[in-house]
């Protein structure tokens, strides 16, 4: 009996450190599909508050329209793209290349979340991981990079600040 419950409390340890990681909200989309990131940021950096939220874009993610919020000030900054893109029969070789909200203020002790929808291409590999880097800057030139991306068998569970990731499974 105490060896289940010393069981589930290291297990219960084990998950918060996910929790305060900023993650996607729904970590599963086909390719060739538009897809809804809603990025959750649950906290500041380390006691300060979130200032701004800067999400770079991966290449084979294109057509994207991301989604004002109130209080913040939204950027988004285009460029051209690795190659031309098939984006439902029109060839697509420039477009948004990150998203930045600023302005807003989320406090150390809220939780907030921030919205896009985009296209994936169907250049991308079915059964692999799409990671999107995102930095939170915060009050004080505090700064939260969650770009790690993990290295051939290794899992975002090695790193101190993973980024995002997304399993792109195969259109239906």
């Amino acid at each position: 009996m105490k060896a289940h419950l010393i069981a589930a409390l290291i297990l219960a340890a084990g998950t918060t450190g996910a929790a305060a990681h900023v993650t996607l909200e729904t970590q599963q989309a086909a390719i060739g599909s538009t897809y809804k990131a809603v990025a959750r940021v649950p906290h500041g950096c380390k006691g300060a508050a979130t200032l701004k939220v800067r999400v770079k874009i991966p290449e084979g993610v294109i057509a994207v329209k991301p989604m004002p919020k109130p209080g913040w000030t939204l950027e988004t900054l285009k460029g051209e793209y690795a190659k031309s893109y098939d984006y439902y029969g029109t060839p697509t070789s420039e477009g948004v290349k990150e998203v930045v909200w600023s302005g807003g203020k989320l406090l150390d002790e809220h939780y907030d979340e921030f919205a896009f929808r985009a296209y994936l291409t169907t250049d991308l590999k079915a059964d692999t991981a799409l990671y999107v880097p995102i930095v939170q800057e915060c009050e004080g030139g505090a700064v939260e990079r969650w770009i790690e991306i993990p290295a051939p068998g290794k899992t975002s569970d090695d790193y101190k600040f993973p980024a995002p990731s997304l399993k792109l499974i195969p259109k239906m």
